[in-house]
């Protein structure tokens, strides 16, 4: 087993986490086989991370699938966002991989692949010309050495600020172009008492996308990308420049009182947004479904625009933190019907999948995909006039190194590390890695 996923397994430690971990491996597929057969039909397992509305077409896409395929019966497990990837890495250790389940792309699919984890779909993708129905960035996002190991299922998801507009209306605040102007508006709210930004970053990773995109205005794409391969260092001007202008912000009050204590599942930053204590969100384009199934009425009050850009910087200011397809699903390597799992993805994407995505706000990695309102063309927009997207950071490096990034970062936000400090923590890591992985 590769190094990786065994030190992701090791996090799992308490009875606690173990206990909830077996419940979600329940129906790993030894067990699946025994009910399969108890029943007649081919058992399938598929796991995801969806919440709410988004569940709800999950459970829908998998009743149709075996409504059309009786032979089949399809156990669908739902799990939470936050535990995912230590769950799914204790059942791949355990040999009790579900037959379909998501993952992000980047070192965790690379991850997957070397240890023989996962399987190569390119037959079926290449089948009838499907792969050629997705955007050639989703393809790619799921491809290793030319080979296919997932689809693109869910949404292509950017970061950008979503805005409540009557609190941008009330004190006469645009949309800010760069961010001298972003900084501007700040300033404004916060005279008025309202918190510029809500953020809930006791996951961390909400405040990550503050810090990727603060290093991609100052650096590019190749400042991490470089970093990553061990071609530059994450000790560089723009990983201490993203830094000092958090702490910045910090220090200036934009965030929302006790942001890194409070939780974004549970949904505390958007009740702050909703009740106009803060103004904007940094968050991906999934943000918007969110809403939609939350709190419908909000919608109309909901805005958006890109990361501003950074001002008199050299480099590309159109690019995007987030994936072309996020949640790319998978089959693994020891499921028994790989042609039937296959299939099952498929009804993930069937018309009428389509159809509830759209009315979620979710942008789909089709070619032919066309929204149907303004707020969701506004986040294409942004994606089309990318010239490129940066993956985020804890998708891309190795499991272990991105939980250094998320934790430094968090104290950063905290002000408990200096930029300079994190930055080096973060490049140790990432010199442990490569060392053990030679």
């Amino acid at each position: 087993m590769n190094k990786n996923l065994k030190k992701i397994a090791t996090v799992i430690t308490t009875v606690v986490m173990m206990s909830a971990l077996l419940t979600g491996c329940g129906s790993s597929n030894s067990s699946s086989a025994v009910s399969g057969a108890a029943s007649g039909k081919t058992k399938l397992t598929l796991w995801h991370i969806q919440t709410a509305t988004a569940k709800d077409a999950i459970h829908a896409s998998v009743e149709r699938f075996m409504k059309a395929n009786p032979q089949y019966e399809v156990e669908i497990v739902d799990q939470v966002n936050d535990s995912y990837k230590q769950k799914l890495a204790m059942a791949m250790s355990s040999n009790q991989t579900p037959d379909v389940f998501m993952q992000w792309g980047g070192s965790g699919l690379i991850d997957y692949v070397d240890s023989k984890k996962i399987a190569d779909i390119t037959e079926f993708m290449n089948k009838d010309n499907y792969k050629d129905k997705f955007i050639d960035a989703g393809i790619n996002q799921c491809s290793y050495n030319s080979k296919i190991y997932a689809v693109p299922v869910e949404n292509v998801s950017v970061a950008g600020f979503f805005y409540n507009k009557d609190v941008f209306n009330k004190y006469g605040i645009q949309e800010p172009k760069t961010i001298s102007e972003l900084e501007v508006a700040c300033d404004k709210l916060k005279a008025n008492g309202v918190a510029p930004f809500a953020l809930a970053n006791a996951t961390k990773w909400t405040g990550s996308m503050y810090y990727m995109y603060l290093t991609a205005r100052f650096g590019g794409l190749d400042a991490f990308a470089n970093a990553a391969a061990g071609k530059a260092s994450f000790e560089s001007p723009a990983f201490e420049f993203a830094g000092n202008k958090i702490q910045d912000w910090v220090k200036k009050g934009y965030f929302i009182d006790g942001f890194n204590g409070m939780d974004d599942d549970s949904g505390q930053a958007r009740q702050a947004l909703y009740k106009g204590d803060a103004a904007m969100d940094l968050m991906g384009s999934w943000f918007s479904g969110t809403v939609s199934g939350e709190n419908p009425d909000f919608m109309s009050k909901l805005g958006f625009f890109p990361f501003p850009a950074l001002d008199g910087s050299k480099e590309d200011q159109s690019l995007c933190a987030g994936t072309v397809g996020d949640n790319l699903y998978s089959i693994s390597e020891t499921c028994k019907d790989k042609e039937g799992a296959f299939k099952l993805i498929q009804s993930l994407l069937d018309d009428q999948a389509l159809q509830d995505r759209k009315k979620l706000g979710k942008i789909i990695p089709l070619k032919d995909f066309k929204p149907d309102d303004e707020l969701t063309q506004k986040i294409l927009d942004t994606v089309n006039k990318a010239k490129g997207v940066q993956l985020w950071y804890d998708q891309y490096l190795p499991a272990e190194v991105a939980e250094v990034h998320k934790s430094t970062c968090q104290e950063i936000f905290g002000l408990t590390k200096t930029p300079q400090d994190s930055d080096k923590e973060l490049q140790a890591a990432m010199d442990a890695y490569k060392a053990k992985n030679k």
